[in-house]
């Protein structure tokens, strides 16, 4: 049984295998981005703080998207999803933190919310391998680079991580809020 924080947040475990530590820490700052954006308005989720353009729902999307970059595409080899296959990224390479500004904070949710449920059905299948899944090694689409689920894991912590500060900041701007 994981322990929730006054906040929702599951506690990363004290002590499990190194997948069950990534993935508490993974799910950890998931549960911290959720919660940043909680109870927002649509409005609430576009605002910036000047001079940067980032806004809590482009978080939600940008986050989307690197979701489904590191666990469907790279770790599972699926095709890129959509809404990521249909956008012309050589026309605006941000496109996922620009057009955030147009969705719905429901939409930017439930698209967050997809992505991680689809990472999470990788990295079960993945993980449900056997011995040496955190190991083996995923070629990007490019087939150059291989990575490990460990070190897409570690980075998605990395990648969390740093996002969460700057929604700390983002949160805090628009109504106060204020908490690790």
């Amino acid at each position: 049984m994981t322990d929730l924080d006054d906040h929702g947040r599951p506690e990363p475990p004290l002590d499990a295998t190194e997948a069950d530590t990534l993935l508490g820490f993974l799910d950890f700052h998931r549960a911290t981005l959720e919660w940043k954006t909680r109870g927002l308005t649509d409005d609430q989720l576009r605002t910036t703080l000047p001079p940067s353009t980032m806004s809590l729902g482009g978080l939600l999307k940008h986050l989307a998207l690197v979701e489904d970059h590191w666990f469907a595409e790279v770790a599972g080899g699926a095709p890129e999803p959509e809404p990521w296959a249909s956008v012309d990224w050589t026309a605006d390479r941000e496109w996922d933190w620009h057009s955030a500004a147009q969705d719905p904070g429901d939409a930017l949710r439930a698209l967050w919310a997809a992505s991680v449920a689809r990472s999470r059905a990788v990295t079960d299948r993945l993980l449900a391998e056997g011995p040496g899944a955190l190991g083996r090694l995923h070629a990007r689409p490019n087939g150059r680079t291989q990575f490990s689920l460990r070190w897409i894991l570690t980075h998605m912590v990395e990648e969390y991580a740093r996002h969460n500060g700057h929604a700390d900041l983002l949160r805090e701007s628009i109504d106060g809020s204020v908490g690790e």
